[in-house]
């Protein structure tokens, strides 16, 4: 009898000590935010970019175009120059344990190829005192070579992608025999966004100067997938994909106010960053 009494008591006692240990921070999600800052490269698909104004309306087909990366650098964490590098921020919250909605700025930069030789279709039909007005002429599928003076186009301040997310997050810290996701947890993320494009363009059209204002000039879709790191609860690096499409049917190209310039593309942007996760 004392021996199954000294069991049961036991027994109780290490249901109690159970129950009592304290739950891991990142156990639940729900009610925390985020916020991630670092660093994109981007690839980008050929596209059709229209240039349209008194006395021009051409299109360059296929159009090539590349990032402008920075490389390892201060600027990223230079307050006085963190535009200059191509950039990613995000704030977020989470309405469930693996659900979150964030806001979110991708600092990216769009260039298109020089002195690439591209077709174009259109007329060029200047006054013959238009700095352009020695490209006048009928363009049918006329191979050109995009020379700086005839044709420059870039959105590197920058093609800034201004977007809300809906994310899903789950721990798969189990599948590595993690114990104490305290100490350091894996998440893999996937999530889906759209917003509007807010670039800085710099453009110089058949010899024309720029107008390179910010201006709203289109809107994208995203989706994305990514792995988190998280170290003792509050820090963590991500690594992310995301793919997207980005319809710009508004772009300022000169400082003749009806000169704009359209064009929709795709995109694959590599994010790597860092960030932390809080209660408030």
């Amino acid at each position: 009898m004392v021996v199954l009494s000294f069991c049961l008591f036991s027994q109780y006692t290490f249901a109690q000590e159970v129950a009592t240990e304290p739950e891991k921070y990142t156990t639940h999600n729900k009610g925390k935010f985020f916020i991630y800052w670092g660093g994109n490269r981007e690839t980008y698909s050929k596209s059709d970019i229209r240039f349209k104004g008194p006395g021009y309306d051409f299109t360059v087909n296929n159009a090539k175009a590349h990032d402008e990366p920075k490389g390892w650098h201060i600027d990223y964490i230079n307050p006085a120059k963190m535009t200059i590098p191509q950039t990613n921020l995000k704030i977020g919250y989470f309405i469930s344990d693996h659900y979150n909605i964030s806001f979110g700025v991708d600092h990216m930069k769009y260039v298109m190829t020089q002195n690439q030789t591209a077709n174009i279709d259109g007329y060029i039909n200047v006054p013959q005192d238009h700095p352009g007005a020695v490209y006048n002429g009928t363009y049918n599928g006329t191979p050109t070579v995009l020379t700086e003076e005839f044709l420059k186009f870039e959105h590197t301040n920058g093609l800034n992608y201004i977007s809300l997310e809906f994310a899903r997050v789950d721990d798969i810290s189990k599948l590595f025999s993690i114990g104490n996701t305290d100490i350091f947890q894996v998440n893999i993320t996937e999530g889906i966004g759209g917003g509007m494009l807010y670039p800085r363009t710099d453009a110089t059209v058949i010899g024309m100067n720029r107008n390179n204002e910010f201006h709203f000039a289109g809107y994208g879709l995203s989706a994305k997938a990514g792995i988190n790191l998280t170290f003792f609860k509050y820090f963590f690096i991500t690594g992310e994909l995301k793919g997207g499409y980005v319809d710009m049917y508004d772009v300022l190209t000169t400082n003749n106010g009806p000169d704009r310039a359209t064009h929709h593309f795709t995109y694959l942007q590599r994010i790597l960053a860092v960030g932390g996760t809080f209660r408030i």
